[in-house]
């Protein structure tokens, strides 16, 4: 009999699983697997890894996530393999909204299907897009472009189109970063970043989005200190901010994971944070490195899923819709005249 599905999302080294990362997820049950640019060498390769993986835990429906947002962020592209396309980043959207909305909307959700026919054609179900924060002046570039706009209804407006066409291609949305990274000065894959801006700031940017998109089955959080809101934790970490801000204020019920534990915005063995976040409030942990004494470390630490946590990991799973048709001609041409686009 299989162990109980526990709480957290684990990465792997290679383009294989090794018999000690088998040996690991059979025992320990994690809810669902990412993928980076390092464990994807060819659609043939992907289907072996992400059957592998679902072999390995026992469960046809474990999902397997990635970060495809186009751009600069993107783990399955050309210069992994030739056979793969290169997408726009997000803030080419909302460059042709400038231009004509109702094209520019039309091109995100039709770009969204033709990136989802990739991912769920070699097992993956689950891309952890849209971006929702919202730039602002002074802001590190670790978002810049990621962005589909400045303007939190153009960035409501284009992500919801963009995510109509995952949802069509049988792929799950994670909205991040919640509550909002677009006012961070540093990039919290290297250190933490602290927001001093007022609640009345934040409300009237920043959590807009989030507010907007209540309804994604999935969010992230932004490993990032809102001083007037928690002054000692980030968002992550923090019970304040995930009951009082992202549950109650923004209504989000979906299952809320965290970003990567290995990012250095956060610091503590791995167990640790394992813990913290969990008691915090988040439903399950993200660990992206593929080292396995950190993965041991986060598995350990991972209690199973249970209560409000596995009602919420049901429910996102059951979002998920057979692939539709689609034309794929138009929406090569979108993605033409969303990669041409000029940024001004």
């Amino acid at each position: 009999m299989r162990n109980t599905v526990r709480s957290f999302i684990s990465g792997c080294e290679g383009h294989t699983l090794s018999s000690a990362e088998r040996d690991l997820f059979a025992k320990s049950q994690p809810w669902g697997l990412i993928l980076f640019q390092r464990n994807c060498a060819s659609s043939e390769q992907l289907k072996s890894l992400t059957a592998d993986f679902r072999d390995a835990v026992g469960r046809k429906d474990a999902p397997v996530l990635i970060d495809q947002e186009g751009g600069r962020v993107q783990r399955m592209g050309p210069s992994a393999n030739a056979e793969w396309r290169k997408y726009p980043a997000a803030n080419r959207f909302g460059a042709l909204y400038k231009t004509c909305p109702i094209h520019a909307l039309r091109c995100a959700r039709n770009v969204g299907r033709l990136m989802a026919h990739d991912l769920e054609r070699v097992g993956i179900t689950v891309n952890c897009l849209p971006v929702l924060d919202v730039p602002q002046p002074g802001s590190h570039a670790v978002i810049s472009d990621r962005a589909y706009d400045l303007s939190p209804e153009i960035i409501l407006a284009l992500s919801r189109s963009h995510v109509a066409g995952f949802l069509d291609g049988g792929v799950l949305p994670v909205m991040k970063h919640v509550p909002g990274h677009g006012r961070a000065t540093v990039d919290s894959h290297k250190e933490l970043p602290r927001v001093t801006a007022s609640r009345s700031e934040l409300e009237a940017v920043d959590f807009r989005t989030f507010a907007g998109f209540a309804d994604c089955p999935m969010a992230m959080t932004a490993h990032v200190v809102f001083e007037v809101l928690d002054k000692q934790n980030p968002c992550t970490l923090s019970k304040r901010i995930i009951r009082d801000v992202i549950r109650k204020q923004l209504g989000f019920n979906g299952l809320l994971m965290t970003d990567d534990l290995s990012m250095k915005a956060l610091s503590g063995s791995f167990a640790d944070k394992t813990s913290a976040a969990l008691n915090a409030g988040c439903d399950v942990v993200l660990h992206c490195s593929g080292i396995m004494s950190e993965m041991q470390q986060v598995a350990d630490a991972s209690p199973p899923l249970s209560g409000k946590a596995l009602a919420r990991a049901k429910a996102a799973l059951k979002q998920r819709r057979k692939p539709r048709q689609f034309d794929v001609k138009t929406a090569l041409k979108d993605m033409d005249a969303a990669m041409t686009i000029a940024i001004a």
